[in-house]
């Protein structure tokens, strides 16, 4: 398995290299830690990051304190156990380095630390984590907490959700992990039934039955993601909702009480993105714990991974 962990120096970071440093990994795993020296902003030739003596704005106190927590964070994964760890120092715009490096990497997950933009500003003006699980080529996980007790998977029967139940099954991570698979059932009543005047008992007969067929299709979905997991070993939980798919995830996610919630996307983009948002982009926004949120190849994190010669560290490409 191959795991890029993007870091900053910032506390979230380091929330998200301890997690990492917990995670249940085979032996030849490969970790590699970026931290990404962003372009320096200027204005009228005068460069506003100007360094100042102890300052980590300016470009040589920006990369000095990057090198630090890129250091810091390979000497805290080795003494954890985890013995195949390189990192290297980056230039350009974070997103998009995470990105190309992810591919470089061939990584089989990308992890990054949230740090809790507003809904509004994320959405209009984005963020590093949004846009590197928008376009990652891999699983992006997003960490809150660095710690992994127990999962909930969000199951709605697409092809995203097939693969994030597979993740699930098959990456080591999991192991022995109690997972809660969640499914929602929108049974919400359609706009074009409420203003039909004097068909009252023809809509609501014709609802109820729309609504027993979407609980019924919700279950049988939540029992085949439980029936792959518990072949794999997990030990897993059904909860069936209702509602809005994003809000009833968040809202199992604060009843379970779980660390991560594990969602998968379509990899919606764009302007369709903007309005309407998605399920998982809101989830990842709201939710109190971690997300993974799958897309892209999840198969090869269970193939054995290259061996890489351990101790290599902080080979910088500043």
């Amino acid at each position: 398995m191959r795991i890029l962990l993007a870091i900053d120096g910032s506390i979230t970071s380091d929330r998200a290299r301890a997690l990492v440093a917990k995670l249940n990994l085979p032996a030849e795993t490969e970790i590699r830690v970026i931290a990404v020296l962003d372009h320096v902003p200027t204005a009228g030739g005068i460069d506003w990051h100007a360094d100042l003596p102890g300052s980590t704005h300016g470009p040589e106190g920006q990369r000095a304190h990057l090198m630090t927590a890129l250091e810091t964070a390979s000497q805290a994964l080795e003494t954890a156990g985890h013995a195949h760890v390189d990192s290297v120092l980056l230039r350009g715009e974070p997103a998009k380095a995470i990105i190309d490096e992810a591919r470089d990497f061939e990584a089989d997950l990308v992890v990054v630390g949230h740090r809790g933009h507003g809904a509004v500003k994320s959405m209009f003006l984005g963020s590093t984590s949004t846009a590197v699980l928008e376009h990652a080529p891999c699983p992006v996980l997003v960490v809150r907490e660095p710690n992994l007790r127990n999962a909930l998977l969000a199951e709605d029967g697409s092809e995203s959700s097939r693969q994030a139940t597979e993740a699930v099954a098959r990456w080591p991570i999991f192991n022995h992990l109690p997972i809660t698979v969640v499914s929602v059932a929108d049974v919400s009543i359609p706009v074009t039934m409420e203003v039909q005047l004097g068909l009252y008992e023809q809509v609501l007969k014709s609802y109820t039955e729309s609504a027993d067929i979407a609980r019924a299709q919700t279950r049988e979905m939540a029992t085949r993601a439980t029936q792959t997991l518990t072949e794999a070993g997990r030990d897993v939980t059904i909860d069936v909702r209702e509602g809005s798919p994003a809000s009833a995830i968040v809202e199992a996610a604060v009843a379970h009480q779980v660390d991560l919630v594990v969602i998968g996307t379509r990899g919606h983009t764009g302007l369709a993105r903007i309005a309407l948002g998605g399920t998982a982009r809101s989830v990842m926004l709201h939710a109190p714990c971690s997300v993974l949120i799958v897309r892209g190849r999840v198969d090869a994190a269970t193939e054995t991974a290259s061996q890489a010669a351990p101790g290599q560290v902080a080979a910088s490409r500043s």
